[in-house]
């Protein structure tokens, strides 16, 4: 009987993620791992001690930076536009800087705004800061799920711009209102096909990058509180970083989640409220809500022994549509990203 149990959950999640690109579903990820800034060697070899990018702690890094002269900053704002912009622990305006100068620089066409990640190597990656976060008693982040990437982060996946992160992120600042800062942040490679959907691969690579953003946005605004919201794939990479977030996250929410990689909100291993909600007319509850032979995400958090606080999703119509002004959902979220309930 056991063994009927998982021979069949096995079979309906190959079912789902085996496309004609895709070969076997057991194929193991192709993804390689994240490559440390541009400009690195050099960073590392300047004669003025730089606090190594890779390896330094976030709070090492604001430490030394935030010290520097005037003079020194914008001089490695100059030099070194593509580490200094990807920092954690850096100060906002050395990054907003930076970012604008490394994208002028690599001709790359994007709107104004404050950017505090710009990457465009690879699938991209690229983070944009909607409100102030320099004064935010309160700071969201927001983590996009499959099939985002760099070439659509402001135009939406397939060209739909109600699936772009940043118009999603800008939508929810303006619900929760002053006071609260919202990253729209695409800082891992998320996966491009139900293949690597199916596997938690990206997102533990994305939870070390997520751990280490939060670490470095604390670093900056030692007195505000964050909260995490993940959309999609995106609940799975906050699902992997949860336990080793540090206390000042009081608040996760997750939607159209997949599965957070554990079966109860418990085994989380955090202090923080989660929160889940998932529209019935969303595809996501077609997904099997196992983990079999490393394919799959566990339970799903909208269920009612997971443990999650459960928002309003009725008036959701679709998978992308969370965050849609005028819905239920975008209250609930906008309310938390606050620190409501």
């Amino acid at each position: 009987m056991v063994l009927n149990k998982r021979l069949r959950a096995v079979l309906a999640i190959t079912a789902i993620i085996v496309t004609p690109s895709a070969g076997t579903a057991l194929a193991a990820p192709t993804t390689a791992p994240a490559l440390p800034p541009a400009g690195t060697a050099a960073w590392r070899a300047d004669r003025r001690a730089l606090p190594d990018p890779v390896t330094a702690e976030p709070a090492v890094v604001h430490a030394r930076l935030a010290a520097a002269s005037p003079a020194e900053r914008r001089d490695l704002v100059a030099e070194f536009p593509a580490v200094l912009g990807n920092l954690d622990g850096a100060p906002v305006e050395l990054r907003y800087a930076a970012n604008e100068r490394a994208m002028r620089a690599s001709g790359f066409d994007h709107p104004a705004g404050d950017y505090l990640l710009f990457d465009p190597r690879g699938r991209g990656r690229i983070a944009q800061v909607f409100g102030d976060l320099a004064t935010a008693r309160r700071i969201v982040v927001l983590v996009p799920g499959m099939s985002n990437r760099l070439a659509n982060f402001w135009t939406g996946v397939g060209g739909r711009s109600y699936r772009s992160t940043a118009l999603q992120a800008a939508d929810l600042q303006r619900a929760a209102g002053s006071g609260v800062a919202v990253i729209a942040w695409l800082g891992y490679d998320t996966p491009q096909g139900v293949a690597e959907g199916a596997r938690d691969g990206l997102a533990r690579a994305g939870a070390a990058a997520l751990i280490r953003l939060v670490d470095g946005l604390l670093a900056v605004r030692p007195e505000a509180t964050v909260a995490l919201f993940g959309h999609s794939y995106g609940s799975t990479v906050i699902g992997r970083a949860a336990a080793r977030l540090p206390a000042r996250v009081t608040d996760i929410a997750v939607f159209a989640s997949p599965g957070m990689g554990v079966d109860r909100a418990a085994d989380l291993g955090t202090g923080a409220r989660i929160w889940a909600g998932q529209s019935a007319r969303d595809w996501v509850r077609w997904v099997p809500a196992v983990r079999v032979a490393g394919l799959g995400h566990g339970a799903r958090p909208t269920a009612a022994g997971f443990g999650a606080r459960v928002f309003a999703t009725a008036d959701v119509p679709d998978h992308d549509h969370y965050l849609a002004p005028g819905t239920d959902s975008l209250a609930a979220l906008a309310a938390i990203a606050g620190g409501g309930s």
